[in-house]
């Protein structure tokens, strides 16, 4: 899912991690305060960045919407509900920790909204490609240079 990120978000990752044996949620919780962090200080002070971007993105039954403002202000809504307890060795209930982790750290607004799916694979799936491809656009210099936000700063 992170390669996924990665790929889709036009954001270069490696990562090494690993856990402290008891259950995976430390390690997701981690993973997601170490990129959220990353993302934070790579955007300085966001001077020239378009801010929003948004993104429904599909994956076979699954449809995701992603909308993210770099706004300097943490607030994660993730709304996709997912049928098993587990994917693979990942609890599905950490898949909302992790973007709520990243979001707290890179300090923005992150909503993930599940419009349609069944299959959880799908959905987790679509929720990070949604996720990837509305930071993408938030990213992206617009060129103006100047702070994208009418009080002339961003936390």
């Amino acid at each position: 899912m992170l390669d996924a990120f990665s790929k889709h978000g036009g954001v270069g990752l490696v990562l090494r991690a690993t856990g402290d044996g008891l259950d995976g949620h430390h390690l997701v919780e981690d993973v997601g305060i170490a990129l959220g962090s990353a993302i934070y200080e790579s955007l300085g002070e966001k001077r020239g960045i378009a801010r929003f971007g948004s993104m429904a993105a599909p994956l076979d039954d699954a449809l995701v919407l992603g909308s993210v403002d770099l706004s300097g202000r943490a607030y994660t809504n993730f709304a996709v509900k997912f049928g098993v307890e587990n994917l693979g060795d990942l609890k599905t209930e950490l898949i909302g920790h992790f973007f709520h982790s990243v979001a707290e750290q890179g300090r923005f607004n992150l909503h993930l909204v599940q419009l349609a799916g069944t299959n959880s694979h799908h959905l987790c799936e679509a929720s990070f490609k949604a996720f990837a491809k509305s930071f993408a656009q938030a990213k992206t210099l617009d060129g103006g240079g100047e702070v994208p936000s009418t009080k002339g700063m961003l936390a």
